[in-house]
């Protein structure tokens, strides 16, 4: 009886300190705040990043046998800051994807289109390099450079991926409407329409997994 007794309060001291903890969050976003990012890392010390590994990128590069090899590695993370995913309020923080290869495949995000479909965002680049591959439904495929300095304009309708062809990280600062809400399975289910190889350097060439 002890034992089961102990359990309980365990449980109800986790609910306990996860209320007090979001609480504070909401508190803290209905008044002016602000939060640390290292320009060059990305990394705050305010905030606890989300963590992606190749196993969570399961069939999305061209060499499955590859990836799995090295599933373990981590590829990139980011900061949800935890805003209310209301009207009038704005996600940000940052993203940071790491150098590396599947194959002759560049490390990439999962990528997603918005549920809200007419949400644009904007990626301000802080360090590193690489792309920001973009299409829409209809077919429109792009691709933009992603350099320290540059912001890269994500316009309404368009699913979006990083890529990063350089060495080091490439960390960007991201901004959109919180209300947005992120697609994920269109791009699990389609994939994009490119990819991106590195051929002595990078180029994009169709994707042979793509489904119509």
């Amino acid at each position: 009886m002890l034992k089961n007794e102990l359990y309980l309060l365990d449980i109800l001291s986790i609910i306990i300190i996860t209320k007090t903890i979001l609480g504070g969050l909401i508190m803290k976003f209905n008044r002016p705040c602000s939060f640390d990012f290292d320009l060059t890392t990305g990394l705050s010390s305010s905030a606890v990043s989300k963590k992606r590994y190749l196993s969570d990128l399961k069939n999305m590069y061209q060499d499955e046998e590859a990836r799995l090899k090295i599933e373990s590695r981590l590829t990139y993370e980011y900061y949800d800051l935890g805003l209310p995913e209301e009207a009038g309020e704005l996600s940000f923080g940052t993203s940071i994807l790491y150098p590396g290869k599947v194959g002759n495949e560049y490390h990439m995000t999962k990528g997603h289109f918005h549920q809200r479909i007419d949400t644009p965002e904007v990626y301000y680049g802080l360090s590193g390099e690489g792309y920001m591959l973009m299409e829409n439904m209809e077919g429109d495929v792009c691709w933009e450079k992603i350099t320290p300095g540059n912001a890269v304009y994500v316009a309404k309708g368009y699913a979006h991926r990083m890529i990063n062809t350089g060495t080091d990280p490439l960390v960007v600062f991201y901004t959109y409407e919180a209300n947005a809400g992120h697609d994920y399975q269109t791009i699990l289910d389609k994939g994009f329409r490119k990819i991106c190889l590195d051929n002595n350097g990078p180029v994009f060439v169709d994707n042979p997994k793509w489904k119509e």
